[in-house]
């Protein structure tokens, strides 16, 4: 702690040290979700069988105007990864992702199509994401877990750039 200012000068080294360029992301190997104009932007790595996901989704769920790149990694019950596959081959995979991380419900696709899912979890292993949800903001902030909604509004329009946010 920086006593004049109040300022965490570790948490925000490690912020720095943490942060993944949003552009470097393979947004193709991620499930897109919008509703509203999708102004606000983040990309969530998260398992279909992680409380805390399912619990953060919920509160996804209250954010307008928003644009969720899904990134599934299948990591707490890897013996359902075709679930997530399963998602990824549905006809709807934004629908068939929402069904299976809020409801628990596995789509009825067959999980036998190319999908990105061995890719993402590669993906997690490089970008060394140990915790589900991590989020992923467009000016490259990362958050490990959930956020509450007011914080996760805050961050997201705070990420966005400054054209978008007038």
């Amino acid at each position: 702690m920086e006593p004049r200012s109040g300022r965490d000068l570790t948490e925000e080294r490690l912020s720095k040290l943490t942060e993944v360029p949003f552009k470097s992301l393979p947004l193709d190997q991620a499930v897109k979700i919008q509703r509203g104009n999708g102004k606000r932007v983040l990309a969530l790595f998260s398992d279909p069988y992680c409380p805390a996901c399912r619990q953060f989704e919920n509160t996804l769920q209250q954010v307008d105007d928003l644009t969720v790149h899904v990134f599934m990694i299948p990591v707490i019950r890897p013996e359902l990864a075709d679930h997530s596959k399963a998602a990824w081959c549905s006809p709807d995979r934004a629908r068939a992702w929402l069904d299976l991380a809020l409801r628990g419900k596995p789509s009825s696709a067959s999980p036998a199509c190319d999908n990105p899912i061995e890719k993402n979890l590669e993906l997690a292993g490089r970008l060394r994401i140990r915790a589900t949800p991590t989020l992923i903001l467009p000016n490259g902030e990362r958050h490990d877990g959930g956020l509450p909604l007011a914080e996760l509004i805050r961050r997201l329009d705070n990420a966005a750039p400054a054209a978008d946010r007038n």
